[in-house]
C-alpha cells in the first residue's frame, strides 16, 4: 500500500476526484485551502492580493498497483496545464488498523 499526497492549484480540484475515480482510488482526505509556493518554479498560492490563486491537497492511499496508474493521469494533468501547478508525492505504508 501506499500513501500519495497530492499539492494542486485549486483549478485542478475536480480533475483530480475524476482522476481519483477512474484509478479506482476510492478513499481521500482533502485538505480544502492551503497556501504554498513549489521549490523549483511556479507562482506562490497564497490567497492574497498580490498573490491570489489557492492551493489544496489531497492525501489517499491506494494499493500497490494503482499507484502508476494514479501517477500517469496526474503528469499528464500536470503537462496539459504547467503553469498551475500539481505535484504528488509517495510514501510507502508499513502498517494500518
Amino acid at each position: 500500500m501506499k500513501a500519495i499526497f497530492i499539492s494542486y492549484d485549486q483549478a485542478h480540484h475536480e480533475a483530480i476526484i475524476d482522476a481519483l475515480d477512474r484509478t479506482s482510488c476510492r478513499g481521500f482526505t482533502a485538505f480544502g485551502e492551503v497556501q504554498g509556493r513549489g521549490s523549483k518554479t511556479g507562482e506562490p498560492h497564497y490567497g492574497s492580493h498580490a498573490w491570489p490563486s489557492l492551493a489544496q491537497a489531497i492525501i489517499t492511499f491506494v494499493d500497490d498497483d494503482r499507484e502508476e496508474i494514479l501517477l500517469k493521469r496526474l503528469r499528464d494533468l500536470d503537462l496539459e496545464k504547467p503553469k498551475l501547478g500539481l505535484r504528488a508525492f509517495v510514501w510507502p505504508i508499513t502498517n494500518q488498523i
